[in-house]
């Protein structure tokens, strides 16, 4: 089994991005990959969370909203919405269903997620299941992407780029899979809020 070491402490095959552009596999610039933010938009919401609700032309509609401990929150007209769960589009086609059932003719509704709070990872892009995962203590990279089900056929193994939060600033880093996986490399701890995208190979 391979070793499990912090982030920092990893040296060789991990390193920090500070450009981006296509480059050959193997090569450490950041590949194509959604902003941030885009890529949160599917990422199932939990408690703590926070997100932005648009509805056109009903200003007292529309505003900030953060999930209780329930993973719900109150909204104008149609009460209290069960939004533990579920991603941004889900919530929208479930806010305009409850607006639409008496309230609101045809109501156009926008959800942003402005805040993940919840204790979770993100595995996106080539994976089998992509999706949001429960953070759990001294969880791995090789960790997540087995819950997320694997690599698709197409996916750029050891060019994986793990975003995260460090001292207030977004952080890129990738991670050779392939060799941490074989324990050539060290195994990477995950922390919650990490993003784990997965890119798909120019090969």
């Amino acid at each position: 089994m391979s070793r499990v070491w912090p982030l920092g402490a990893l040296i060789v095959g991990i390193v920090l991005i500070w450009g981006c552009g296509p480059m050959p596999e193997g090569s450490t610039a950041l590949p194509p990959m959604p902003p941030t933010s885009e890529l949160l938009q599917g990422a199932a919401l939990g408690p703590g969370d926070v997100v932005e609700v648009r509805v056109y032309q009903e200003k007292e509609l529309s505003g900030l909203y953060r999930l209780s401990t329930a993973g719900t929150f109150h909204f104008p007209l149609v009460g209290e919405v069960a939004a533990d769960g579920l991603s941004a589009s889900q919530l929208t086609d479930l806010i305009t269903e409850r607006l639409r059932a008496g309230y609101l003719r045809s109501p156009q509704v926008s959800v942003f997620v402005k805040e993940h709070n919840s204790k979770k990872v993100f595995v996106l892009g080539e994976v089998k299941k992509p999706g949001t995962f429960t953070f759990e203590d001294k969880m791995s990279v090789v960790q997540a992407i087995t819950l997320a089900g694997g690599f698709k056929a197409l996916a750029a193994k050891n060019r994986l780029v793990l975003t995260r939060v460090v001292e207030g600033e977004e952080k890129k880093f990738i991670l050779p899979f392939e060799r941490i996986s074989l324990g050539l490399e060290p195994n990477v701890v995950l922390r919650p809020g990490d993003i784990v995208f997965v890119p798909e190979s120019w090969l």
